[in-house]
């Protein structure tokens, strides 16, 4: 289907058109359980109904702070119905941020359940962020809680009760006698450009930013890009175990219900459970999106080079090294890769599956049709030829309009005609495909030399005993600053400091070199990506440098 010809509806009539077009078939298939389309339908409009009950009106925000699971699809849904606007809490947020977010974005109403998550009690954590939060009453005749003063309802839906928290029962029982037709009449006026769904995204300094994206841009990495990259069928099946509240959900999730798919994830990653998952749900397309859920499967001992047999096309993210040995042990799958972030609500640029292996590996690709993609110089903004590093700059039907309740972080974020300003450091080819290298905060500069950072773990990525490598800037005395690599070993392998500084002498520049290597077990991570500054702050302590 050619991208000219797709039909762009609200985010919600995905969901809609699907269930009258095959109500039987699949829609949300998690390790044990699942749901058709039609009987995800109906329970979205159950939600909906009672969130009416409730008072939410057009574009009051429903916060959604839970694991993956049936439950979140139906509210995100449900509140998306009458034109609400889901603000999906990051679920690695501790009580401050969670305590901003619900502030700054004007959350009306909050969701969550029983689910524990990372030893993570959601209701806890919501009532040492909110502490008002138990005074509250079922029916919102209360005085809003401090530090909230959007706030009226809090629902819990778990199997049982909690100070505070309407419980499931009397959340559904609410919308009892809403009549079914006041649910279609708020999807009716639903417009393609009123936001649809709120991210916030978390830097290392500040409180994290609130990202609204609109009906179309929230769609448009998906749809797009699975028309026309990931080229996905009617009847599809894809894997996604990343969080819901990231893009990395969202992007995939609208791709395949524009072709009528199932979307199948986990609550909890396991890459065993996954393996199993996978050959059990007859999966074609994955989205795993990166090398630390990937070389997970890859490296677990139930896998097999037929283990993806049915899988024809997969996106992962990462070095060129890392892509080409990732894609040397999948002979049945095809994988691309991708450039984007949540301000594009997910890729603004694709490779193909026509690509070579080299192309798909070295570069993310040509933007997605509707998107436009420039380099620019971070310093000046001209923009740079082909082959000159600068900053990616992107603009187009894709991206937002900015950010929420933050006019001077916007105004920083965009030059004039729309063009924002990724923050990524890049090249475009002669044929205008890009090519990411790194954060442009992620260089070093080793005594005057700028090192990008990807660089190295792409080259570290190339030992034989290294499952994941991540490199991060240490103060130094005579340098400014010197190259210090982390990483952790694939299983049942070895390797010491010294063979991997070895590994490096004469085969990358010397500025390049890590001086310093420490080995980890595990990650400091926060929604999708590895925490540098974490690692960079547990070295510097070691070290005792500054």
């Amino acid at each position: 289907m050619p991208t000219h010809s797709i039909e762009w509806v609200p985010f919600p009539q995905l969901l809609l058109r699907g269930a009258a077009r095959h109500p039987d078939r699949d829609c949300i298939v998690l390790t044990d359980a699942r749901l058709t389309y039609a009987q995800l339908e109906e329970r979205a409009r159950a939600a909906a109904r009672s969130l009416l009950a409730l008072g939410v009106e057009p574009g009051d925000r429903v916060g959604i702070l839970m694991a993956n699971c049936l439950d979140y699809v139906e509210m995100l849904f449900g509140a998306s119905l009458i034109g609400a606007v889901p603000v999906l809490y990051n679920a690695r947020f501790k009580a401050r941020e969670i305590a901003h977010v619900t502030t700054d974005a004007g959350v009306r109403v909050i969701v969550t359940n029983g689910i524990v998550e990372q030893h993570t009690d959601y209701v806890a954590l919501l009532q040492q962020a909110i502490p008002g939060l138990a005074k509250m009453t079922p029916r919102g005749e209360h005085e809003a809680p401090d530090g909230a003063p959007a706030l009226r309802s809090a629902i819990f839906l778990g199997d049982e009760t909690r100070t505070g928290f309407i419980d499931r029962t009397a959340f559904l029982k609410l919308g009892q006698d809403i009549a079914a037709e006041r649910v279609d009449e708020r999807c009716r006026a639903i417009s393609l450009e009123d936001p649809a769904v709120m991210f916030y995204t978390s830097g290392t300094t500040a409180m994290p930013k609130g990202c609204p994206l609109s009906h179309v841009v929230l769609q448009h990495a998906g749809i797009v890009g699975a028309v026309d990259r990931l080229r996905l069928r009617a009847g599809d099946v894809m894997w996604g175990p990343l969080p819901m509240f990231h893009t990395a959900f969202t992007q995939p999730l609208t791709g395949i219900l524009h072709v009528g798919g199932t979307y199948v994830s986990m609550t909890h990653f396991d890459a065993g459970e996954a393996l199993l998952q996978i050959e059990r749900e007859r999966v074609t397309a994955m989205f795993p999106a990166f090398p630390t859920i990937t070389l997970q499967l890859l490296n677990h001992p139930r896998y097999t080079p037929d283990a993806f047999r049915h899988v024809r096309v997969m996106l992962n993210v990462g070095p060129p090294e890392e892509l080409r040995l990732m894609q040397s042990r999948m002979p049945h799958t095809v994988q691309l890769t991708a450039f984007g972030m949540t301000e594009c609500g997910g890729s603004a640029a694709l490779s193909s599956p026509d690509d070579s292996l080299e192309l798909r590996s070295n570069c993310s690709g040509f933007a997605l049709p509707g998107d436009e993609i420039e380099v620019r110089d971070p310093d000046s903004g001209a923009v740079m030829p082909p082959g000159q590093r600068g900053e990616i700059v992107v603009r187009g039907r894709g991206v937002f309009t900015g950010y929420h309740n933050d006019p001077v972080k916007t105004a920083a974020s965009f030059y004039p005609g729309g063009w924002f300003r990724t923050g990524d450091l890049g090249e475009l080819d002669v044929n205008g495909r890009v090519a990411f290298r790194g954060r442009l905060k992620d260089m070093l500069k080793v005594g005057g030399e700028n090192v990008a950072a990807v660089e190295v773990e792409g080259y570290l990525a190339t030992h034989p005993s290294v499952n994941l490598a991540q490199v991060v800037g240490l103060p130094d005395a005579k340098y400014g600053e010197v190259p210090a690599a982390f990483i952790e070993l694939k299983q049942g392998c070895t390797a010491t400091e010294e063979e991997i500084i070895g590994f490096c002498r004469d085969q990358i520049a010397s500025f390049k070199i890590p001086r310093v290597v420490r080995f980890v077990d595990a990650w400091p991570m926060g929604a999708t990506k590895i925490l540098k500054y974490e690692l960079k702050a547990r070295l510097v302590a070691e070290l005792g440098v500054s």
